[in-house]
């Protein structure tokens, strides 16, 4: 067996392959002898089929498989020695004359070639690190929100001031039909003068632009997108099923056990620095979210490099189920080029810099969920063993071990753009930080 590779340019390649008859005679004759073996033919006793017979009748099928396997053993051993990054996968070259009498055989196999490229991580001002401040409006509304939670609730007849309006959102034209609960004091002011004194079984017409005054809270009363959110301005009819009237849960030690445990937290001043730190720390996450989708979209903008791209085309005419046509192979290419790109620069970024998930990695965050589970049931001593043993079960899950792995793999790279980044950090309330992310 013959193997060259003929560099066509930076990004293309072709690779020959000459299959001789002494690669393939024995593993031919051996699978003709044991279908003899086993073959039933009118006539023979099992066993007994002439070989000739049997050659005539299979040895075209065994040919052709056999001269398959060898050559898809051949070529990825060769793409394995040579080291060769490619995209997408070999596609055979058509051979309409192709002689299955004859007793050599040539094949050509395209490939498409991975691009050598740089990346650049001097981001300037294009990406900040948001620290978002837990301010004192935003702790003030947790609270309010936790003794409301912890306080009582009473049935009203009406709807009015710190009430909450439980009811159905409907409009036939947009396709709107929603049941939610309205809190009476967070609603814009024409909505509230509109439900004051609005009884169960009323209904109430309500005007989109005037329900809330952050249009993004359209989202999850009406079930609607982020883009109809910003845009609607249609009347909605909203039926009222229940109004409830909550009294909010005095600041005291009862209050304080109920939310943090007992004793943890003994005064209203413990209870603010408390939220701050839990805030803050949430916050963080959603601040190191952000800060991955901006060092992403940045890279992918301004990491140059070129593609196989005909042949990806190419390639992807013959992936699917069924094949496509050019035009359409052609389409698909462009919508996934973008996502392609950062595949190839994230593979460059894990493998130049050793961010690799391994599997300690993915155990030891195995073993810390679980055990943070626990200790929300209540279980304080934790047997090492049975976390060892509930930790190999759940990665016995290739599904769970892939969401383990691609999340570990996000906090390698967030702490790696810390590190290695010159970002500009710039403080922000959470309400700032919502108008950044969404505009």
């Amino acid at each position: 067996m013959n193997i060259i590779k003929e560099q066509i340019d930076s990004l293309n390649a072709v690779v020959k392959i000459d299959i001789l008859k002494e690669d393939y005679s024995d593993k031919v004759a051996k699978v003709l002898k044991d279908y003899r073996k086993n073959v039933n033919v009118p006539g023979f006793r099992k066993g007994n089929v002439p070989f000739s017979l049997i050659q005539k009748q299979y040895g075209k099928a065994v040919l052709v498989d056999e001269i398959n396997k060898l050559l898809q053993d051949a070529l990825d051993k060769f793409l394995t020695e040579e080291k060769l990054d490619v995209l997408g996968n070999p596609l055979p070259k058509p051979q309409d004359d192709l002689d299955w009498d004859a007793e050599q055989f040539s094949f050509e196999f395209e490939l498409g070639l991975a691009p050598e490229f740089d990346i650049n991580l001097k981001v300037g001002d294009k990406v900040k690190l948001y620290k978002i401040i837990a301010d004192d409006a935003a702790i003030n509304k947790q609270i309010d929100n936790l003794r409301k939670q912890y306080g009582k609730i009473e049935d009203k007849d009406a709807a009015g001031k710190d009430t909450e309006i439980k009811g159905v959102f409907t409009n036939d034209v947009k396709n709107i039909h929603n049941e939610t609960i309205l809190i009476f004091n967070e609603l814009a002011k024409d909505a509230q003068k509109q439900l004051t004194g609005a009884k169960i079984g009323d209904t109430v017409v309500l005007n989109t632009k005037k329900i809330v005054e952050d249009a993004h809270d359209l989202i999850r009363h009406l079930k609607i997108s982020h883009d109809e959110a910003h845009d609607l301005d249609v009347d909605v009819h909203f039926e009222i099923q229940d109004v409830k009237l909550r009294i909010a849960a005095e600041l005291n030690q009862d209050f304080f056990d109920k939310i943090f445990g007992e004793e943890k937290v003994n005064s209203e001043a413990e209870m603010i620095n408390t939220l701050r730190t839990d805030f803050e720390q949430q916050f963080g996450q959603q601040s190191d979210q952000k800060l991955l989708n901006d060092v992403t979209e940045f890279l992918i903008e301004n990491t140059q490099f070129d593609l196989p791209q005909a042949f990806l085309q190419r390639w992807i005419q013959t992936v699917g189920e069924k094949p496509l046509t050019a035009d359409e192979a052609a389409a698909e290419y462009e919508k996934s080029e973008k996502a392609l790109r950062y595949q190839l620069i994230e593979s460059k970024l894990i493998r130049d810099n050793n961010l690799q998930v391994t599997y300690d990695d993915l155990k030891n965050k195995a073993k810390e969920l679980i055990a943070q589970q626990m200790i929300q049931f209540g279980k304080i001593d934790i047997d090492e063993t049975e976390l060892d043993n509930i930790a190999n079960r759940i990665l016995s899950n290739r599904e769970e071990a892939k969401r383990l792995s691609d999340q570990i793999l996000s906090l390698k790279q967030i702490q790696f753009f810390k590190e290695n980044i010159d970002l500009k950090e710039k403080e922000v309330s959470y309400n700032d930080f919502i108008k950044e992310l969404y505009g």
